[in-house]
């Protein structure tokens, strides 16, 4: 028995993710700070002295969902334009939009991603654009954990007009990061396409002596091979394998157009790779050999891509249709099961990130939990939690949402950020859009 706690979780179901995948009902998790101080019975922990009682006994309790590959601000664009291919969408619309973003778009659009990610239960996200530093204030103050990245290319852009602004930003976003617990610089290239493969190695070399993680874009569609064997006579994963950059610290974001030599290189060397199973289809970039990878051993975790081309931030969406694209893929059933989609979604996701200490219910952990209606019509009836996580739930029966032991979404209200007045702006930032 604990002498006190914080806050005293009650939970109907509890999936804690732990590493026997042990599920506990009519559980009780207590939280002390930001960490998760005991998990066990109700009828062992439920008398607990506590400063704050939540009660969630009809629903299912479970780890934060991370969201490994996103470009929240891009959230205003979302609709702006659908239905085309990867390089006709970024080149004809979505690059002529970028040039026009300002601090302000960006601070709108990452307000508007952190709601909806907050919403349907994502606790942390890895973010790749440019003006990172404003998503990393506005992160900061909605109180969500993230791993932040400005993007570098060597072309100039809205943010930066050449490589020593660019880095000069990357050393800016280190600092600001520097001592906030919830935030995690990263280094962020765009692809071996878009960034130049000197800065792409200084880059690694930057990742490498701050110990921290590296991602981009790669072997994103057939298309990408194509023009990456005509400009530089290699495939993408063969070019970082050349330039010395695949390692335990690399995050890959698609690797869709992958062979089977290519995912042994991705495991040999232990790099992570961030699958996005529904901007892949709607982009039409095709289906990521998920069974593969998993039987190779590479570490795979969940991402949404920006809302500009998925064009939701649910992570509940994404594991549902992970599941449904592998089996298609393989024409197997088995091939990527509800357990395995959901380890995606949590500790895979977080061990992708090296957030060691999150993606799991149990002490020790950082308390970021999120509660699901139990009650809601799609979850009945309760045969295995799993299963409705994985195929049943849509995201919308989320009804709390906690980030390092602070509550930042209950029932429908945000405790951090003023949704109404976001709202208010949404018309400003559609005019913006169209470039009216």
């Amino acid at each position: 028995m604990l002498s006190s706690c914080d806050t005293l979780i009650r939970a109907g179901t509890l999936v804690t993710q732990d590493e026997n995948r042990t599920i506990l009902n009519d559980a009780a998790v207590a939280v002390t700070g930001t960490a998760i101080a005991a998990v066990g019975p109700w009828s062992e922990l439920g008398g607990t002295p506590a400063r704050e009682t939540l009660d969630f006994s009809g629903d299912i309790v479970l780890p934060g969902l991370v969201n490994t590959h996103t470009h929240a601000a891009m959230t205003v664009f979302r609709g702006l334009e659908d239905d085309l291919p990867l390089m006709d969408w970024l080149t004809g619309h979505i690059w002529p939009a970028e040039a026009r973003l300002t601090p302000e778009i960006v601070v709108t659009g990452t307000l508007l991603a952190c709601a909806e990610m907050l919403a349907t239960g994502t606790t942390a996200f890895c973010d790749l654009y440019i003006f990172e530093r404003a998503v990393a204030e506005t992160a900061a103050a909605v109180g969500i954990r993230a791993v932040l990245g400005e993007g570098v290319f060597d072309t100039p852009n809205a943010s930066y007009s050449n490589l020593d602004q660019a880095f000069a930003k990357v050393d800016d976003l280190a600092d600001f990061c520097r001592g906030r617990a919830l935030l995690t610089p990263c280094l962020v290239a765009h692809s071996v396409y878009a960034t130049g493969h000197d800065t792409l190695a200084r880059l690694a070399g930057l990742a490498r002596d701050r110990d921290l993680r590296l991602t981009l874009h790669a072997a994103e569609s057939a298309s990408e091979t194509a023009m990456c064997l005509e400009r530089f006579g290699a495939r993408p994963v063969e070019i970082l394998r050349a330039l010395g950059i695949l390692a335990p610290n690399l995050l890959v974001a698609h690797a869709v157009d992958v062979t089977k030599a290519e995912i042994s290189l991705l495991a040999e060397s232990g790099t992570a790779v961030a699958h996005n199973p529904r901007s892949n289809l709607k982009l039409a970039s095709g289906m990521a050999p998920m069974a593969a990878m998993r039987a190779a051993g590479i570490t795979v975790g969940l991402g949404t891509d920006g809302a500009a081309s998925n064009n939701t931030l649910n992570m509940f969406s994404e594991m549902n249709q992970a599941a449904l694209m592998a089996k298609a893929r393989e024409h197997d059933p088995t091939a990527l099961p509800a357990q395995a989609v959901l380890d995606m979604a949590t500790i895979g996701g977080a061990r992708a990130l090296g957030l060691s200490d999150c993606g799991s219910i149990e002490p020790g952990r950082q308390a970021d939990i999120v509660a699901l209606d139990g009650r809601a019509p799609n979850l009945q009836p309760p045969h295995r939690p799993v299963s409705h996580l994985a195929y049943a739930a849509s995201g919308h029966e989320v009804r709390l949402t906690m980030v390092a032991g602070r509550v930042l979404y209950r029932d429908g209200r945000f405790t951090t950020l003023d949704y109404p007045a976001l709202l208010k702006r949404m018309d400003k930032v559609r005019k913006w859009a169209l470039g009216a």
